[in-house]
């Protein structure tokens, strides 16, 4: 059924034109009330998806740990795997707003699924498309976008957590054709399983954040080792590890822009990234309104059914108000982004306003379910337990809030001159 000629580029571009206008134009008011057809066909196939393929492998898949390899192939054959990769590259075309929508509906259905789409397609594909060379997309880039391959995104450090500016990891020339890369990277996404890696080293320290170099290497190469495998308290299913780099030899074709750009390169990758982790902490979200939903309507106590109770009623409106707000920022950003204008802000509000959501409704439909949130027979604690990363990854609550605030003040400066 999944073929590659069952990509999403036939199933919605081809069909009409209405997803293309939607991408051009600036004027993005009604696309955040109303999807058009393309993006509602997305969202139902997506829905679909996640219905019959990852919701009841779901749990499995977190209890054993297990890398879910078949159904990232299957989701490369969707077209998701390369969601916003130009058509004229082998990409779907798509645009922000398509993937967000996908990534909630993929991560309603596995978080860990999801996270393993998101760090590929916003943090490794991403930066590649937009800084790399002819010759780099042609290595790097093609080869990745079916589900085949996936790549990963190495900017953190065990000593340098949010603090992006501060890599220890060092490049140095090492022959006329060569660097040599020392250091180690952590918290690294699809570490075990990724075939290359985006990653950022300094190039000179005297020069601080503006020294920072991004470079792609490729997996396996000779002084590159993986770390341990991290037991995380959630998204089980995806790999987590270190990346440590002893006298690594890498050829010189293979820096990501120009010297010194890395900072640049890696922040305007995180822009995009949390588009993709707010679309993933909406599917959480969602996964767990529907999880208390139903279980309250099947519950009777004190010879009422459970959606009967007020203060049950409160709980499932906070949830679904925070829900609807949080997707309508996400998907306000992610319009912003397709249309060209700075969207920056709006992404570090939607990834800030969906991750608090999916902690919420995490909590919420635990507290709903009771004694049977608490026990692994039922999804909700382990949607409690995927939830609390979004907050942390891709640049914690603490700092959306200062890029926000940051932003906000700049846009007031700039307004009073």
């Amino acid at each position: 059924m999944f073929t590659r000629q069952n990509h999403l580029i036939n199933l919605f571009i081809r069909r009409t034109n209405a997803f293309k206008q939607c991408a051009m134009s600036t004027n993005i008011g009604s696309s955040l009330f109303t999807l058009s057809e393309s993006h509602e066909m997305l969202r139902k196939t997506c829905h679909d998806f996640a219905d019959r393929e990852l919701k009841p492998i779901a749990s499995e898949l977190d209890k054993t740990h297990r890398y879910p390899t078949e159904i990232i192939k299957k989701i490369g054959d969707l077209g998701l795997m390369c969601v916003e990769v130009n058509e004229s590259l082998g990409g779907s075309g798509l645009d922000a707003l398509a993937y967000a929508i996908a990534m909630e509906e993929i991560s309603r259905g596995c978080a860990s699924t999801g996270v393993v789409m998101s760090a590929h397609n916003s943090l490794y594909i991403g930066p590649i498309v937009k800084y790399g060379n002819e010759q780099q997309i042609e290595q790097f880039v093609k080869p990745f976008l079916h589900g085949d391959r996936v790549g990963c995104f190495a900017l953190s450090e065990p000593g340098n957590g949010s603090d992006a500016g501060a890599a220890s990891t060092t490049v140095k020339e090492h022959d006329s054709s060569n660097f040599v890369i020392n250091g180690t990277k952590s918290w690294i996404t699809n570490g075990y399983e990724s075939e290359a890696a985006v990653i950022f080293a300094t190039t000179d320290k005297s020069l601080k954040h503006k020294g920072i170099s991004a470079f792609i290497v490729k997996k396996p190469t000779e002084g590159l080792s993986l770390g341990k495998r991290e037991d995380k308290l959630g998204i089980k299913a995806s790999s987590t590890c270190n990346l440590i780099f002893d006298d690594c030899i890498i050829p010189k074709e293979n820096l990501l822009g120009k010297k010194g750009d890395g900072f640049k390169i890696a922040m305007t990758t995180l822009d995009s990234g949390r588009i993709g982790i707010a679309g993933q902490a909406l599917g959480i979200a969602q996964a767990s309104l529907e999880c208390a939903i139903d279980y309250a309507q099947k519950r009777q106590v004190f010879g009422k059914q459970l959606t009967q109770m007020q203060t049950i009623q409160m709980k499932l409106a906070d949830m679904e108000m925070r829900l609807q707000s949080a997707r309508l920022l996400t998907w306000k950003a992610a319009a912003l982004k397709s249309s060209g204008q700075p969207f920056t802000k709006f992404a570090a509000m939607a990834k800030l306003a969906a991750s608090e959501c999916a902690t919420f409704n995490a909590h919420q439909a635990i507290q709903i379910l009771g004694g049977m949130g608490y026990v692994s027979d039922m999804p909700a604690e382990r949607h409690y337990r995927d939830a609390r990363i979004t907050e942390i990854y891709e640049g914690t609550s603490e700092i959306q809030r200062l890029v926000i605030a940051g932003n906000l003040i700049k846009e007031y400066s700039e307004t009073n001159v």
